[in-house]
């Protein structure tokens, strides 16, 4: 346990800053599952509806993850290939 003032503090901020970046690490799975599900359901039935949710999702999810690499919650390249992955899927289930 912290012995003095300035360290205890540290241990608060600690915990603080890791609950933070614990949401944003939720947040962007959860909108990449979200992502993902709305190009399934784009596979079903193909029609502007669905593809709006997707580029809404798709948005949303880029946006997420470049806030979160710019508070060094995630690595730049770990955020890029999270980008990558989810938009080649996208790609790839627009074209078909």
């Amino acid at each position: 346990m912290a012995n003095n003032k300035s360290a205890k503090k540290r241990i608060l901020v600690a915990e603080r800053n890791r609950q933070v970046n614990k949401s944003y690490k939720s947040t962007v799975r959860t909108l990449i599952k979200k992502t993902m599900v709305n190009c399934e359901n784009y596979k079903k039935d193909p029609n502007s509806e669905n593809q709006e949710l997707i580029n809404t999702s798709l948005n949303q999810a880029f946006s997420l993850i470049d806030k979160a690499v710019k508070k060094n919650v995630l690595h730049k390249n770990n955020g890029a290939n999270k980008k990558s992955r989810i938009n080649n899927l996208v790609k790839n289930t627009l074209k078909s």
